[in-house]
């Protein structure tokens, strides 16, 4: 499922290549993954995308309407997650849409923005005014802009798991599996550490290490395990770089030890044992099956797509 780099670096290319851009018409495919197809093919022709931009796992494709529209017009985005699969792109209208394509926009360039997802886990919506509000404030702090002060707060002022806590899109938003086994791995912290046990000194590493591995992920345009693609239809390169994630079995960049791979909070995480060590206390846990955490990260992944 894209994390907060790839859909930061998608956001981006959309950016450079929507602002401005005015949609004509629409079409719809598959729409059991859309909150309100209807309103979407009524209301979104006629407007004028002003800016894409990230929030969290989401993009927002902030929205403007005709200059005979305006009046008491309240504040408009379409909102779009891209589940696991999905992938968002502006094509020449000639070009043909591939399988899956269950949105096309069509813009005043006599280009169109298409939405191509074979699995349908993502979320499409077309919200304003306080329903837009109300949404987006379900959402924690966004990692990349969060204080050490606040951060400090909201990890040491909670007895969930440290893994729990990252992905918890409540207390951070845009952080998934990837990234989490990353920074953890970088702070020396187990993901199965309790938040509020964390050390002051822990947490501010850890702050340090998320903060620097996702500007890094951007840059290096996120990690494509599968099917992330970016605003030009390329792959991202980070995925070269990970340290934790998917490594099971393979020495470990400090010390040589084999990662290992253990469920916390239901979902496979990453580490090195001992670089990471096993908080007291805890019980002994059980190496993940592969099957088994396949299983556990699918369906997690579907739990939290509905929780968004």
């Amino acid at each position: 499922m894209p994390e907060l780099p790839e859909v930061e670096t998608l956001a981006r290319g959309l950016q450079r290549e929507l602002a401005g851009r005015r949609v004509l018409s629409v079409e719809l495919g598959k729409t059991d993954f859309m909150d309100n197809p209807a309103e979407i093919e009524r209301e979104l022709p006629g407007t004028q995308i002003q800016k894409v931009e990230r929030y969290g796992k989401f993009m927002l494709l902030r929205l403007r309407r005709s200059a005979a529209a305006e009046g008491g017009v309240q504040e408009t985005a379409l909102l779009v997650h891209l589940g696991m699969t999905g992938t968002m792109m502006p094509r020449p209208v000639n070009e043909p849409r591939p399988k899956h394509t269950h949105l096309v926009a069509l813009l005043d360039d006599g280009r169109e923005l298409r939405y191509i997802d074979p699995r349908r886990f993502g979320r499409i919506a077309l919200l304003a005014g306080e329903k837009l509000r109300e949404e987006l404030l379900r959402f924690g702090a966004d990692p990349l802009q969060i204080s050490l002060e606040e951060f400090l707060r909201r990890v040491r002022g909670r007895r969930a798991r440290i893994k729990a806590m990252l992905l918890d899109q409540g207390v951070l938003r845009g952080v998934g599996n990837i990234y989490a086994d990353e920074s953890l791995w970088k702070a020396r912290i187990h993901p199965a550490r309790i938040g509020a046990r964390l050390a002051i000194e822990e947490v501010k590493g850890l702050h340090r290490a998320l903060q620097r591995i996702l500007e890094k992920a951007i840059v290096l345009r996120g990690s494509s395990i599968s099917d992330f693609l970016d605003a030009e239809g390329e792959p991202g390169e980070y995925q070269l770089h990970h340290k934790a994630y998917g490594r099971e079995g393979k020495a470990c960049y400090r010390c040589k030890t084999p990662i290992r791979r253990i469920l916390v909070a239901g979902r496979s995480s990453f580490f090195c044992p001992n670089c990471q060590k096993t908080p007291r206390g805890a019980k002994r846990r059980r190496r993940a099956k592969p099957v088994a955490a396949h299983r556990a990260s699918k369906g997690a992944a579907k739990v939290a797509l509905r929780k968004g």
